[in-house]
């Protein structure tokens, strides 16, 4: 019955539009009125324990660092080195815009701020050379979701801490998969475009324009470099490249690129205060909400509940999926990681599945909840960009779901493609 009223009055305050961490903190004060094995107190100290960790504070650093780096002009420089290697070909400016979310991905770490920062340039860009915007928009909308799966990555950080796993093994395993969904919606992206005959530029691809372009884009491209490599190389940790970010995306932005000023910093770090503390309120109530399941054994009985169908890893993983696909529709990616990375790990860890190819896969699948309502956080970001509804979106979005859809399929048949690098 307690497993009842926290779901209950949880779905309840969500139904009423209430916040995701507000109701996550309700339902369980709810609960702990309801219970008499739950004390308030309990609520209270879960709030401050779950977020004294920290591996968190790589979270408000990378979202400064990607604020920081949004506002510098960053995402002109990365689509006019994309726009110079596939612009030529059909479809070239679409699969240009899916390039520089790739590449923007491995800045911001997380899927709307890829969304608002490229999409603000692009999506007009496209419809300049004749794409239907309503596409243009989906295209945009789709390849923000990779800001999750390429590193680094906000909710790898969240699963690492819940389900006790290197964070810096799984920015390595979302290396590979992030680049071959990229690839997958270019390709999609062609296959469509030549319907349609949206042809690329004139421009040839010469020495000298990819030179200069990489010249131009080469301080954004050093941002991956220098927090992956200084991670691998063991000079610093996850929470230190953040902080190494931070300093480096302020120094370029100011310094370099001259498209930041000084006056402009006090809006970017309280815009990055806003989306640190929406995450941390979801982080310390999500916490309080997992440990009640855990008192009620729900992560044990609903394990006990996939295996009793089937012990085929695929099987479980097809159900898990499917879960997911689910919960991505309701619920923020950053809470759904905390809340039911406790619950699905040790279904996963019990039919042998490894578990950074786990996390990947998790994440992976809830990427795709961006784009689907009635949440579909990019989605609205696309929208409120674009001025395309919210319906028309969706339905131009179906085709890209289904290849994300296959896409995922592929990295779950083929662990090697995330266990590759590590």
């Amino acid at each position: 019955m307690t497993s009842f009223v926290l779901f209950a009055s949880f779905f309840l305050f969500m139904i009423l539009s209430v916040p995701i961490g507000i109701a996550l903190g309700l339902a369980g004060l709810v609960t702990a009125v309801y219970s008499p094995n739950i004390s308030i107190a309990f609520l209270a100290q879960g709030l401050i324990t779950s977020t004294d960790n920290f591996a968190l504070l790589a979270i408000p650093f990378f979202i400064l660092a990607g604020e920081i780096m949004g506002k510098g002009g960053i995402s002109t420089r990365l689509f006019d080195l994309a726009n110079v290697f596939v612009g030529r070909f059909t479809g070239g400016f679409a699969m240009a815009a899916v390039m520089t979310c790739m590449f923007f991905a491995a800045i911001s770490g997380s899927g709307p701020a890829t969304v608002a920062a490229v999409g603000g340039i692009m999506i007009p860009a496209m419809v300049a050379q004749g794409y239907d915007r309503k596409f243009a928009t989906a295209v945009i909308v789709t390849a923000g979701s990779l800001g999750i799966i390429i590193p680094p990555s906000i909710p790898m950080v969240l699963f690492g801490i819940s389900g006790n796993q290197s964070i810096g093994d799984l920015f390595l395993g979302g290396i590979l998969p992030g680049i071959f969904i990229g690839l997958c919606l270019m390709t999609w992206c062609y296959y469509y475009s030549k319907k349609k005959g949206y042809s690329g530029t004139s421009e040839k691809i010469t020495v000298k324009r990819v030179l200069s372009s990489i010249n131009k884009a080469k301080w954004s491209l050093l941002v991956p470099v220098i927090i992956l490599g200084g991670i691998y190389g063991g000079i610093f940790t996850p929470t230190e490249a953040a902080v190494i970010g931070v300093v480096y995306a302020a120094f370029v932005s100011l310094v370099l690129h001259r498209e930041v000023k000084l006056k402009d910093f006090p809006k970017i770090i309280a815009d990055a205060a806003v989306s640190s503390v929406a995450i941390l309120i979801i982080i310390g109530t999500a916490n309080t909400f997992g440990t009640i399941l855990t008192m009620e054994r729900i992560p044990q009985a609903l394990a006990d509940s996939f295996l009793s169908i089937s012990e085929n890893p695929l099987v479980i993983v097809l159900l898990i999926i499917v879960l997911l696909l689910i919960i991505g529709c309701f619920i923020d990616t950053s809470a759904a990681v905390i809340i039911f990375t406790p619950i699905l790990f040790p279904v996963a860890i019990g039919v042998g599945l490894d578990p950074i190819h786990f996390g990947i896969i998790m994440i992976a699948t809830l990427a795709i909840g961006f784009i689907t309502p009635p949440l579909g956080v990019n989605l609205f970001v696309g929208s409120g960009i674009s001025g395309v509804g919210i319906p028309a979106l969706v339905r131009a979005t179906v085709p890209f779901f289904f290849v994300m859809l296959v896409s995922l399929a592929i990295i779950v048949i083929l662990p090697q493609l995330t266990l590759m690098l590590l």
